[in-house]
């Protein structure tokens, strides 16, 4: 999982997102191009609202089956990595960052339903803890250019 192109995904993290992708580039796919030929007769298109709002939309649906094909192709899936006490993705952090506790899930953000709060492994924060064990401290540079400071202080085995 050190490699930057791969993201780690559960079962169903992947099911869901492989079922994502079957609706958009299956029958998502055929409405949208049904849309934008109907819209596309009624003339002038210029000034077809209608039309431009489906080929904006086309354009949102092809770049996220775009994504989700990369995604799902470098996905490594299976269970959630089990904690060892060191922060890496997948892992439940709860981490006392700024002096404020949080808790979330350190990974890509399509592992998680639900309000559960992710930061990405590529993420300041993210990069800053990876391999970090629980009681111990670190910082990372905020975008803003501030020196946060983080305090592990309990790494769990995520489950879903």
């Amino acid at each position: 999982m050190s490699n930057d192109n791969v993201t780690w995904l559960t079962q169903e993290a992947f099911d869901r997102l492989q079922a994502e992708l079957d609706e958009l580039s299956g029958p998502a796919r055929t409405e949208i191009t049904k849309r934008i030929e109907a819209a596309r007769e009624e003339g002038d298109l210029k000034e077809n609202s209608g039309y431009h709002a489906a080929k904006d939309e086309q354009g949102k649906m092809e770049a996220r089956i775009r994504q989700l094909t990369v995604l799902l192709r470098d996905a490594t899936v299976g269970e959630a990595p089990a904690s060892n006490g060191v922060a890496g993705v997948g892992n439940l952090i709860t981490a006392r960052i700024a002096g404020d506790e949080s808790t979330f899930l350190l990974g890509s953000r399509e592992i998680a339903d639900g309000d559960l709060q992710v930061f990405s492994e590529q993420s300041p924060l993210g990069q800053a803890i990876l391999g970090v064990k629980e009681g111990d401290s670190t910082s990372y540079t905020a975008p803003n250019g501030k020196q946060i400071s983080v305090e592990v202080v309990k790494v769990a085995t995520y489950t879903p």
